[in-house]
């Protein structure tokens, strides 16, 4: 017999101040657990909006600080757009996906596919700078998580999203870009679903499902940058966001 589902409960964690460079995030948000009458289980998935991990590490620059290149300038004023931060998503970059119509589309430094190399003016100071992906998610995921044991004796898989658009679909979803403490993908091929039928080329990317299920309630606008998902059957072990990325040898889109 498959196993029974379970329901899924979501708790989210408002955070009232700003993340500061140097905070410890760990006792930001068991602080605010405790204030309100939650606490972490074992069986618990922490997930954590990436804003707060680049904030931490100090991954903020001053956009008055950047000098941006002719072909920026002359791009940025063309689709009316900020010329420093343009200038900044093309270092950040691996390499340019797709420029047009005043969407710059990269590949990052991480291998992730995404408009600007994921740098983000919004809910940081009004503009004045822009905050950086983490250097490397997995192990801002790993670092929290190591921490919360250390504080808790309680071990549980951490999750960093971040907003993605897609091709093909209009609006924003979450997706993983850093994981610690679980498997990332639920691979199903060689199973046999409920009429005797061998699956194929079912893996489930549980990562990411997991990121927009806790997205409902990390709003944009709520200040609510992490939330505690319960419920969900994880497979612990090691694993990380690098797994959900298809390899240019399988990605038919390249």
């Amino acid at each position: 017999m498959p196993p029974r589902p379970q329901p899924l409960q979501v708790f989210p964690i408002p955070l009232a101040d700003e993340i500061l460079s140097g905070d410890s995030i760990a006792a930001r948000l068991l602080r605010s657990l405790h204030d309100h009458k939650l606490s972490l289980r074992r069986g618990d998935i922490l997930v954590v909006k990436h804003k707060i991990v680049s904030k931490a590490e100090g991954s903020l620059i001053d956009l008055a600080t950047i000098r941006p290149s002719a072909a920026s300038r002359v791009w940025a004023r063309r689709y009316h757009l900020d010329a420093p931060v343009i200038e900044l998503a093309m270092a950040q970059s691996r390499r340019t996906i797709r420029r047009r119509r005043g969407v710059l589309i990269t590949e990052t430094r991480h291998g992730l596919v995404c408009a600007n190399s994921g740098i983000d003016v919004s809910n940081v100071n009004g503009g004045r700078h822009a905050l950086l992906l983490p250097e490397d998610p997995d192990r801002s995921a790993a670092g929290l998580r190591r921490d919360l044991r250390k504080r808790l004796n309680l071990a549980i898989p951490v999750i960093i999203t971040d907003s993605f658009g897609r091709p093909w679909r209009e609006g924003l979803t979450e997706v993983a870009i850093g994981v610690a403490g679980m498997k990332p993908l639920h691979d199903f091929r060689g199973r046999r679903d409920s009429h005797g039928y061998t699956l194929r080329a079912s893996i489930e990317a549980v990562a990411d499902e997991l990121a927009c299920a806790a997205g409902l309630v990390c709003g944009k606008l709520s200040r609510t940058p992490a939330c505690l998902i319960r419920g969900f059957v994880y497979r612990p072990g090691p694993g990380s966001a690098r797994e959900l990325i298809r390899p240019a040898k399988n990605d038919l889109f390249r």
